[in-house]
């Protein structure tokens, strides 16, 4: 299974939790907590990293669960 990003974006009056690159949504959810929930926990199962936009579309939260490199480069 690849290691796709999950993104938690704003859809339709809704959030949708969708894998980087995809072009349809992998679940749709009435609050952005549950979206996060599920998007988290893909995330964690496939160790990539979950990106979480605000209403706006920004990227306002980004959260890893893959390989980081400890202590952090920079």
């Amino acid at each position: 299974m690849a290691k796709k990003n999950q993104h938690v974006v704003p859809h339709d009056g809704a959030w949708a939790v969708r894998g980087a690159g995809n072009s349809r949504a992998t679940s749709i959810h009435d609050t952005q907590a549950e979206a996060i929930n599920v998007a988290r926990e893909i995330a964690r199962n496939q160790q990539s990293e979950l990106l979480i936009h605000g209403r706006d579309g920004q990227i306002r939260e980004r959260d890893s669960f893959g390989n980081d490199p400890f202590p952090p480069n920079g």
